[in-house]
C-alpha cells in the first residue's frame, strides 16, 4: 500500500561538529519520501520555488517517489539554516529561517492522493495538516502527525484538534514534556493518548525511542555509530522508515509497531551519516537489513526459563 506525505522541501545551510555545508537539500517530505521508498510507494506535496534544482526532483523520482503533488511556484525555495552543538550534537540552534513560498503552502491533493491509505503529515502548520485531513476521501488506515515546539506553544488549539483526527504522533521528548506539561514520559505518553492518537513515538536521539500503543510500551535502542555527521532529517526519515514498513506489510498489530520502530531507528541511523540525503540516498536492501538485525542483537540475550530463577543470596 502506498504512503502520502504532506510537508516541506527545502535547502539547509548546516553547522555540525563534523563540517558544515551551505545550500543542501532538505525539507521534512524530503527525508520522509526517500526513506519510505525503500518499502513502500510514495507520493509527496510540497512547495517548491522556481530556484528548486531539477537534480533533486530526479533525485526523488530515481526513488520512484510521485512528484506530481510538487507545486512548483514563483520565488525561493524554503531555506533554513542552523548550527548544532559540539558538546550534544542533538542540540541545534536555528540561525535563519525564510519561509518564502513556503509561506503561502496550501496543499491540494489530487483524487487518487485523497485515496491514499497511510497518511503523514509532517511538520506544518496544524491548520493545513487538518485541511489535508479534510480532503480526503475517507479516513487513512493510519495517519501519522509530526510537530514541533513552535506549534505546540503558538497554535496549541489548532494541534489538539488534528491530534483527535491521527493514530500515532512522532515527537520528541522535549515536546513531549511541552506538550504535556509533564516531566515524566510515560506520563506525557498517557496524557498525549488522551488527546487522541492512541500510537505516541517518543524520539529521545542517541537515547532510541519510546513506543506507547494502547496499554503496551516497548523501548529501542538507538545504534550507536562512531561517526554522527548532520542529524537533520532523521526525525523525518525515522518516520518514514516506521510509515514505509506498515504500509508495506499492512500489519498494524503491536508486534508491527514495534517492528516498525526499529526500523524507523534504522532509517534514523542512516540520515545522520552524512549531510543532507547523501547517505541515505544510496542504500542497498541488504545494509538496511543488517542494521535492523545488528539492532536487535543489541538486546538479544537469554531469557530465565520457567523452571529458572535468578541466583539470588539467600534470605535476599
Amino acid at each position: 500500500m502506498s504512503v502520502l506525505v504532506v510537508g516541506s522541501v527545502a535547502y539547509d545551510s548546516v553547522v555540525t561538529p563534523a563540517g558544515s555545508r551551505d545550500e543542501t537539500l532538505g525539507g521534512s517530505a524530503t527525508f520522509f519520501s526517500v526513506s519510505s521508498s525503500y518499502f513502500t510507494p510514495v507520493s509527496v506535496v510540497a512547495v517548491i520555488g522556481d530556484d528548486f534544482q531539477p537534480e533533486h526532483v530526479e533525485l526523488l523520482k530515481a526513488h520512484s517517489v510521485d512528484t506530481s503533488g510538487l507545486d512548483r511556484k514563483p520565488g525561493k525555495t524554503f531555506r533554513w539554516s542552523g548550527i548544532y552543538s559540539a558538546e550534544d550534537v542533538n542540540a541545534r540552534q536555528t540561525l535563519d529561517t525564510q519561509l518564502n513560498v513556503f509561506a503561502d503552502f496550501s496543499p491540494t491533493l489530487s483524487a487518487e492522493q485523497r485515496r491514499t491509505p497511510f497518511l503523514f503529515l509532517a511538520n506544518i502548520d496544524p491548520e493545513l495538516q487538518l485541511d489535508v485531513l479534510d480532503q480526503m476521501d475517507n479516513k487513512p488506515k493510519l495517519v501519522g502527525l509530526d510537530t514541533m515546539n513552535f506549534w505546540i506553544q503558538r497554535k496549541n488549539s489548532g494541534l489538539r484538534s488534528v491530534l483527535k483526527r491521527v493514530d500515532a504522533l512522532f515527537i520528541d521528548e522535549g515536546e513531549a514534556r511541552d506538550l504535556a506539561s509533564e516531566v515524566n514520559l510515560v506520563r506525557c505518553a498517557r496524557h498525549i493518548s488522551s488527546l487522541g492518537p492512541k500510537t505516541v513515538v517518543i524520539k529521545r536521539g542517541e537515547h532510541g525511542v519510546l513506543l506507547f500503543h494502547g496499554d503496551s510500551m516497548f523501548a529501542s535502542p538507538a545504534l550507536p555509530l562512531e561517526s554522527v555527521v548532520d542529524p537533520t532529517g532523521a526525525g523525518d526519515a525515522f518516520a518514514g522508515g516506521f510509515m514505509g514498513y506498515l504500509a508495506a506489510t499492512g500489519d498494524l498489530s503491536p508486534e508491527g509497531l514495534r517492528r516498525a520502530t526499529v526500523l524507523g531507528s534504522v532509517m534514523g541511523s542512516f540520515a545522520v551519516e552524512s549531510f543532507s540525503l547523501d547517505r541515505i540516498s544510496s542504500l542497498s536492501g541488504a545494509e538496511i537489513e543488517a542494521r535492523f538485525r545488528a539492532i536487535i542483537d543489541l538486546t538479544r540475550y537469554t531469557p530465565l526459563e520457567a523452571s529458572e530463577s535468578l541466583p539470588l543470596r539467600d534470605g535476599r
